[in-house]
């Protein structure tokens, strides 16, 4: 068993010297002479060739012994995702890396053996078989891996926010204080106030009326026009808004250890950083972390152009800077995607309004085009048929929200990045009124699978010229098999180079 496949030195320190963008987290450079890993980015002077090692992860360059660069910030960088659809062990990996770097599951799971545990039972393997397979392809164990997640979203925590240091610990899945500061002190030889003291980090600790203030990198391209016109043509109002051509902002529910969060954020583009600036109400800031990993996967991020492109960029050459839009809230996600079966995109967004109109939970904002959270799992699950038929909303669909709700409230159905997407588009299209189109739908936006294909959407009929009319699913299917393992951005640069938008069918 060999590991993952990795940039050569050559070539990494070549984008080093560059400080090239486009390789931001997918490696960072360690530099024997002073101890400290940095990103490509780092502005600092170039180190000699000889003192340089090179990681594709954070946590392989701590589990080395080197420490974070308090100038360039590797907790701002994209995170790196290698994907595959054949080897087994890559895929058991990228799948644990997933679940590890999801917040939500940090909390009450700081013991070795209940994360670890917890982790390889979710992926259907031994404990035993999942370290040997993570320490094979990254060098590190989970376990280590998931340390520097921790103590990385601590680190910014400290140095873009004013949050107590208490506060930031049980936050950034620390069962105590203590447990917190022996981390910190052990991998960065500094004590929290003191990095927050040292740090030169370039976030804001905002007033308490106006929200916290933190950094998101991306690589390069982003084709960031597109993305918000995507989210421009699927606006709520009253849940979400467009201020000027590089601001969102949006109201937000979350739960968390069973208590609920509500507020807003408002999230702008910093186009020459390629950074996101992210504001985050005060209502939100115990979660933050959780915040901030969902609009990483809404705007997504974390994507690596190169990789993508090396597939894609001959079938769609003018789509390289194109994402899969996400979406903060996968539940909500999942509703529009049903109202939205066999209807155009304006249509939908009617019958989404409407919901919102007559279930959403009224807010109070800053802002006046933010007043409402998008109706919760547990209110739609109450809905009864005739409330929902007075908003146009026909049987099937009023059957498939309700049921919809009811998995999500009731039995733990899980629709965001950390899902089993196998298990979940199972799960999906045994409910009624859920088809195919409607899970690989949700698939690619809300649980982030890269490799989601609607195969029945309409649209992207006409986008890829599907000359079969007697079977054009199968057509398609067939076609985007030269796009594995980026099918859904296949599917988004097919509806952008056919001036087409997505219009849901069931088979």
């Amino acid at each position: 068993m060999s590991p993952a496949p990795r940039i050569d030195d050559e070539a990494c320190y070549r984008a080093l010297c560059a400080h090239d963008a486009r390789f931001d987290g997918r490696f960072f450079t360690a530099v024997t002479s002073t101890g400290i890993y940095c990103r490509p980015v780092c502005r600092v002077r170039t180190p000699r060739r000889e003192n340089c090692r090179f990681f594709e992860h954070a946590a392989q360059a701590e589990h080395a012994g080197f420490r974070p660069c308090l100038r360039c910030r590797p907790e701002l960088a994209p995170l790196e995702r290698h994907w595959s659809l054949e080897d087994a062990s890559t895929i058991l990996v990228q799948q644990a890396t997933l679940w590890l770097d999801d917040p939500q599951h940090w909390l009450d799971n700081d013991g070795a053996g209940s994360m670890s545990e917890r982790l390889a039972a979710r992926l259907g393997v031994s404990d035993r078989h999942l370290r040997r397979v993570f320490e094979d392809r990254l060098g590190v164990s989970p376990l280590q891996y998931l340390l520097t997640r921790k103590l990385l979203t601590a680190k910014q925590l400290l140095a873009d926010t004013d949050l107590p240091v208490t506060q930031i610990a049980l936050a950034s899945g620390f069962a105590s204080v203590r447990r917190f500061n022996a981390a910190f002190v052990e991998h960065y030889r500094l004590n929290p106030t003191q990095l927050r003291r040292n740090t030169t980090g370039s976030g804001t600790r905002s007033g308490t009326d106006q929200g916290t203030t933190v950094r998101l990198g991306y690589r390069p391209p982003y084709d960031v026009a597109a993305t918000l016109a995507f989210f421009r043509q699927r606006l709520i109002d009253g849940v979400a808004f467009l201020d000027g051509p590089l601001r969102l902002g949006q109201t937000l529910r979350m739960e968390l250890a069973g208590q609920p969060h509500t507020g807003w954020l408002l999230a702008e583009f910093d186009e020459t950083r390629h950074q996101v600036v992210l504001r985050v109400s005060d209502s939100l800031r115990e979660v933050l972390p959780q915040v901030i990993h969902r609009l990483r996967a809404a705007l997504d991020l974390d994507a690596d152009p190169n990789a993508i492109n090396a597939v894609l960029h001959g079938a769609f050459p003018d789509g390289d800077g194109l994402r899969v839009p996400g979406a903060l809230d996968g539940f909500e996600l999942a509703v529009r995607a049903v109202l939205g079966q066999q209807i155009t995109v304006a249509a939908a967004r009617t019958l989404a309004q409407r919901l919102v109109n007559r279930f959403g939970e009224p807010i109070e904002t800053p802002f006046p085009l933010l007043t409402h959270l998008f109706p919760s799992p547990a209110v739609l699950a109450q809905a009864e048929g005739d409330a929902l038929g007075q908003l146009g909303i026909v049987k099937q669909r009023q059957a498939a929200i309700v049921a919809l709700a009811r998995g999500v409230a009731e039995h733990g159905l899980v629709l965001n990045g950390s899902a089993d997407v196998p298990a979940t588009l199972v799960a999906l299209k045994a409910l009624p009124g859920i088809g195919d189109w409607t899970a690989q739908y949700i698939a690619m936006r809300a649980l982030r699978w890269p490799d989601a294909f609607p195969a029945g959407d309409v649209a992207l009929h006409k986008a890829l010229a599907v000359r079969d009319l007697k079977h054009p699913a199968r057509e398609a299917e067939a076609a985007s098999l030269a796009w594995k393992p980026w099918r859904s951005y296949a599917v988004i640069r097919a509806w952008a180079a056919g001036q087409v938008t997505p219009t849901g069918a069931i088979p």
